[in-house]
């Protein structure tokens, strides 16, 4: 179209009385909206499970180990709760058979997001190794984010003498609809991964130790 063709047009629309946006106006409204952070991504999808609860199966625990191992032949169950601010923060709770003493706990951060593990005992106490866990330091996907082990974290297995535990990266992947996998890995080899499936929600558990509700 003419110079002149175009300005005639808008002269036509501006006695009709349509509204004539400016041509700067008009390619802003059109602009994408600006992207989620996958911190964000993933902390909305995981509150899309606030009060609800899903069985879970462990699919990684190596190497095997002849010492008794806590999960075998229990029920697994993680209920996401306490989600009354969703995005700053998260409780999940993971229930072993009648071991209510876990609660992973997932926060937003100013970079990222943290992960740390409120261990308690059944009158409510806290453990002597509890909220240890770590901040993410890559951005991740809204899929998987890692928690390497953070400085406070050594210092509490340190005086605790779980050396095993001074590399741990813990790991959290959603595929919404499908599954919520919960992992611990360390250079060594030890991998450990439960993987819950979010299709079908089962009974709700008992409030995890330490939680009045």
């Amino acid at each position: 179209m003419k110079t002149s063709s175009f300005s005639n047009l808008i002269c036509i629309l501006a006695l009709a009385g349509t509204a004539v946006l400016p041509v700067p106006a008009i390619a802003a409204s059109t602009s994408p909206a600006a992207a989620v952070a996958p911190a964000d991504q993933f902390l909305a999808d995981l509150a899309r499970y606030c009060g609800q609860a899903f069985a879970g199966r462990i699919i990684a625990n190596q190497p095997q180990s002849s010492a008794p191992d806590p999960f075998d032949g229990k029920t697994l169950v993680m209920h996401v709760r306490g989600c009354d601010s969703p995005r700053q923060e998260l409780r999940v709770p993971f229930h072993v058979g009648d071991d209510h003493s876990r609660t992973w706990v997932i926060s937003r951060t100013d970079s990222g997001l943290r992960l740390k593990h409120d261990h308690r005992h059944a009158d409510g106490s806290p453990d002597a190794v509890t909220m240890y866990g770590g901040d993410t330091v890559q951005a991740g996907s809204a899929g998987r984010q890692e928690f390497p082990v953070d400085a406070q974290s050594v210092a509490m297995f340190t005086a605790n003498g779980m050396t095993a535990s001074l590399r741990n990266t813990w790991a959290m992947e959603l595929v919404p609809g499908k599954r919520f996998v919960y992992e611990l890995a360390r250079p060594d080899g030890r991998l450990f991964q439960v993987e819950f499936d979010l299709g079908t929600p089962v009974e709700l558990p008992p409030a995890p130790w330490g939680s009045e509700a």
